[in-house]
């Protein structure tokens, strides 16, 4: 196996984190410094020397345009994200946050968790808009964390992929993990973990098909992933393989991908569901498909 492949599995860092120490001279093997791309051999002895712990990320209270509180009781405050916000704070990232939005509002939030997540039991990529919870209350915490792992929250997503799906209806059961060359990337890997999206079609365009998508499971990119998979990617999702001339066509410049309900028990009793309209771009460019169809 190749030294940045091997370091990642052995340490739990990206590939690209591990080949980045072997080309500052970090990694010996057998008492040499080892590239890349050089292979590990059973029996040899590695030695690696790790960078300093980072310091831990801060949360800084800044308004987010765009994000809109949908609710907001004792226990949770659920939001409707809009496009370019990550949830929270993470290496590298510089935008806003969701985490640092709702406290420039004033919301207080769980206190559990890591301290630049607390509160968060679920996330959207920060190019998917829509609707999410962040817990307020550590019982919210607590149920709401349980409740995502175990699978009893209904995730609803809409999305406009390319073509027109065969079946129509149906159910892509393909295990997810990074992508074996680009670390960037996740891929339908062998070996990789469980993912299973169901989805249907709710209405086809010569050039694409809006669905509805319900997830099983909620791997990093799963929908993404999933229908570039079956050679169906989100239009607009060029990462993924979709078609650029459909993306310009549509004035697009992200995946059309929007998390469109929520659903699931509240932490004080009774079944809640949250909806997120479509946002400007999205909806422009299912308007664009419709005229040109019609």
């Amino acid at each position: 196996m190749r030294i940045d492949a091997g370091l990642s599995k052995l340490l739990g860092l990206s590939r690209s984190a591990a080949a980045g120490l072997a080309e500052a001279g970090d990694v010996l093997v057998d008492g040499s410094p080892a590239g890349k791309s050089d292979r590990l051999m059973a029996g040899s002895q590695l030695e690696i020397t790790l960078p300093a712990a980072e310091q831990p990320l801060q949360v800084v209270a800044v308004p987010v345009e765009g994000m809109k509180i949908l609710h907001q009781d004792d226990d949770i405050v659920v939001i409707d994200k809009p496009i370019g916000v990550a949830v929270h704070p993470s290496p590298g990232w510089e935008g806003p946050t969701v985490v640092g939005g709702l406290a420039a509002a004033g919301v207080q939030i769980a206190t559990s968790g890591a301290a630049e997540r607390q509160g968060v039991v679920h996330r959207l990529d920060a190019g998917t808009t829509g609707v999410m919870v962040v817990a307020k209350s550590e019982h919210a915490y607590t149920v709401l964390k349980r409740a995502f792992k175990e699978r009893t929250v209904e995730k609803r997503y809409h999305a406009v992929v390319q073509g027109l799906p065969d079946p129509s209806r149906g159910t892509i059961d393909a295990p997810i993990d990074r992508h074996p060359r680009h670390d960037y990337k996740f891929a339908v890997v062998t070996g990789g973990k469980p993912s299973i999206t169901h989805y249907q079609t709710v209405e086809a365009f010569r050039a694409a098909s809006l669905i509805d998508v319900k997830l099983e499971t909620g791997r990093t990119h799963q929908i993404r992933v999933h229908f570039s998979a079956i050679k169906h990617p989100c239009v607009g999702d060029l990462t993924y393989g979709a078609d650029p001339v459909l993306a310009r066509r549509l004035a697009i410049t992200r995946q059309w991908l929007h998390a469109r309900s929520l659903s699931f028990e509240h932490p004080s009793g009774g079944w809640v569901q949250f909806e997120s309209e479509y946002p400007e771009d999205l909806q422009n460019a299912l308007d664009e498909l419709r005229d040109q169809d019609g």
